[in-house]
């Protein structure tokens, strides 16, 4: 019984309810969690691209993983894939005008999802539960 007390149980059971709404929400667009993960991170960068080594490092996964993603985004038009003009060996991922649109409606999505998780909470509550977020989040780096 203490284990489903465990702040870590606790986490994972948020982390998978958010992800399966997420992921519930995204379906309209064709998308999963993971692949909006990828069309955030190249939104948010300046050039709206990264090499495919960068990308990994910024989503934490695995060479395989990201290629795989990157692959079924392309399939569908959210980004394309080319290759470095100097070094055909580096393979760089551009986010596309359509994979832009379907992060705007991500945001928008996420806002709800976020306004939703803290909807019991009180004002001064949130603003307590995000500074131990962070904490947490900074004792584990």
């Amino acid at each position: 019984m203490e284990q489903y007390n465990s702040c870590g149980v606790l986490m994972k059971q948020i982390h998978d309810a958010l992800e399966k709404n997420a992921n519930n929400t995204l379906r309209k667009l064709d998308l999963t969690f993971s692949q909006i993960e990828v069309l955030l991170v190249l939104q948010n960068f300046a050039e709206k691209q990264l090499s495919l080594k960068q990308l990994e490092k910024q989503l934490h996964l695995a060479q395989s993983t990201t290629a795989g993603i990157v692959t079924r985004l392309e399939k569908k038009g959210f980004v394309i894939r080319f290759s470095d003009a100097s070094d055909k060996r580096i393979k760089y991922v551009r986010i596309t005008p359509l994979g832009e649109q379907c992060c705007r409606e991500a945001e928008k999505q996420k806002k709800k999802a976020e306004q939703q998780l803290l909807s019991g909470l009180t004002q001064t509550e949130q603003e307590i539960f995000y500074v131990l977020l962070k904490k947490v989040k900074d004792v584990l780096k």
